[in-house]
């Protein structure tokens, strides 16, 4: 056989892999809604820049009969590709394929990436749409599945890895997304699920459908597993593409620095009247971080899931960070189980890459009540403080208004190694709010002249500032010129924990 001849060939089984389970499949997979696993992929990187692996593999079962149906790439495309130039690894498992189900050589196909990920120091992005571990390989299936989780735990904090649920993820199968920094899921698309409708039926007596047991709004907003949740794989793709431009490649790079056009020193006359004069009145942060950072570009994650803190990626002059700030416009910004959780996460991710953390606090304290005790609020509230203790990235905080007991200290406070800390004129920093203060204080005798009293004395910034728990006092219109000057001072920052294997974060 010729060289022209066996090119020939290679383009045959080439033409044959890039079928997937055929065009019958395909068809199918189109008519649920849903791209197969190239289409995605042609979505997600840059045009022309992806470069497949292992896609002459096929699966090693012989029992069922399976050693007659060998579908080249076996149920997975994988490889690297670029967004925005920069290099990504890659897997999209193909549902077309035994239902994207995963078998020995599926899973070691994805371990291939993984490792390639964390050699080179680049994010791994799953696209994950599977039925499952195939049934037919029995425990070699499941001990694939062991392998990924092994090398997600171990990629941690490495490399940014990040998952898209584009169709079912059931069983153990969602262990993997779960471990990952980011979870991106599909409405009328994604489900995760531990157990399905039918086995919760069986056991516990609920009827319930794949939406509303495991659908991207759940766990968007209820279980907190989603940290985005889209109306179509496009928006959801391109998204991703959005997200992975504000990290860095992996551990040992600083975040990324983009060329921009917003000035450094514009001051934001607007910022003087979103604060009420009303200290109980609520506003919305959004205002605050939009008119701050460049060009008002603030991706937000976890939108859906404890809506009294807000958290997510912007920049600014330039350089990517961590914003994590109350929403006074839900629970009035108070702190309670899911925002203690949701933000504890995402500053460990932060602090992880190198990503500088700003901080807005407006925060009256932790939510009291029976159903966060019993559920936990002290673990729970511990979290976000142990997250903020433990970051050597740089922290800056601004108090908007409140900064009330021990969510002040809590909060990116100077105690706790906060670099650059300063408030409006509008602060309150006290141990508690004036009234209820005034309350205790005079066992229940609160006249209005105590509490003007009390509010002269200590509902306002200038006592912390005088003890330098503030670096200073500011005008609002110079917030985003003075974060901007204090990023510039802390890119040099050094700072450590002491040697040990790890904390004892109270899970």
């Amino acid at each position: 056989m010729s060289i022209r001849d066996k090119l020939e060939l290679l383009q045959q089984k080439r033409a044959a892999s890039e079928q997937g389970g055929g065009a019958d499949r395909i068809t199918a997979q189109h008519k649920k809604g849903k791209m197969t696993a190239r289409e995605r992929l042609d979505v997600l990187l840059d045009p022309g820049s992806f470069m497949e692996l292992d896609r002459f593999v096929t699966h090693r079962a012989t029992d069922f009969g399976l050693a007659d149906q060998q579908i080249l790439g076996d149920g997975v495309v994988t490889g690297w590709g670029r967004i925005e130039d920069r290099l990504v690894y890659v897997f999209a498992q193909d549902f077309t394929v035994f239902g994207g189900s995963l078998s020995e050589t599926h899973a070691e196909k994805i371990c291939k990436v993984m490792d390639l990920a964390v050699r080179n120091g680049a994010p791994i992005i799953g696209l994950n749409d599977s039925g499952g571990a195939r049934i037919q390989e029995g425990v070699a299936s499941l001990g694939g599945y062991a392998d990924i989780f092994l090398r997600n735990t171990l990629a941690s904090g490495v490399v940014p890895q990040i998952s898209a649920i584009l169709g079912p993820c059931a069983g153990g199968a969602v262990y993997s997304p779960a471990i990952t920094d980011f979870v991106c899921m599909v409405r009328g698309v994604s489900y995760m699920f531990v157990t399905g409708p039918n086995v919760v039926k069986t056991v516990t007596h609920e009827e319930v459908d794949f939406e509303q047991l495991g659908g991207a709004d759940v766990h968007a907003g209820t279980s907190g597993v989603a940290h985005f949740a889209y109306d179509s794989e496009f928006e959801c793709l391109t998204a991703i593409r959005s997200l992975v431009s504000f990290l860095p490649s992996n551990n040992l790079d600083g975040p990324p620095h983009r060329a921009f056009t917003d000035p450094a020193d514009r001051r934001d006359e607007e910022l003087l009247d979103v604060v009420p004069d009303n200290p109980t009145k609520p506003y919305d942060m959004h205002d605050v971080i939009r008119r701050v950072v460049d060009g008002g570009d603030f991706l937000e994650v976890h939108r859906e899931f404890g809506g009294n803190l807000l958290v997510g990626f912007a920049r600014l002059g330039g350089r990517s960070v961590g914003v994590v700030a109350n929403q006074p416009a839900v629970l009035a910004g108070v702190l309670d189980i899911s925002a203690s959780l949701k933000g504890a996460r995402f500053i460990r991710f932060c602090d992880a890459f190198n990503i500088p953390l700003v901080t807005f606090e407006d925060v009256p304290g932790f939510l009291p009540g029976v159903t966060q005790e019993h559920g936990g609020i002290i673990k729970h509230g511990a979290k976000l403080l142990y997250a903020y203790c433990e970051a050597t990235v740089p922290k800056l905080t601004v108090i908007t208004r409140k900064a009330y007991g021990g969510a002040y200290d809590v909060m990116s406070s100077k105690h706790i190694r906060g670099d650059y800390n300063v408030a409006w004129p509008s602060a309150e920093i006290a141990v508690m709010g004036e009234r209820g203060a005034v309350e205790i204080l005079y066992k229940g005798d609160a006249t209005e002249e105590r509490v003007a009293e009390y509010r002269t004395k200590f509902a306002h910034p200038y006592l912390a500032a005088g003890r330098g728990f503030l670096d200073d006092v500011i005008d609002p219109r110079d917030t985003r010129p003075r974060l901007i000057e204090a990023l510039g001072t802390l890119v040099t920052k050094r700072d450590k924990n002491p040697p040990k294997k790890h904390g004892n974060i109270p899970l």
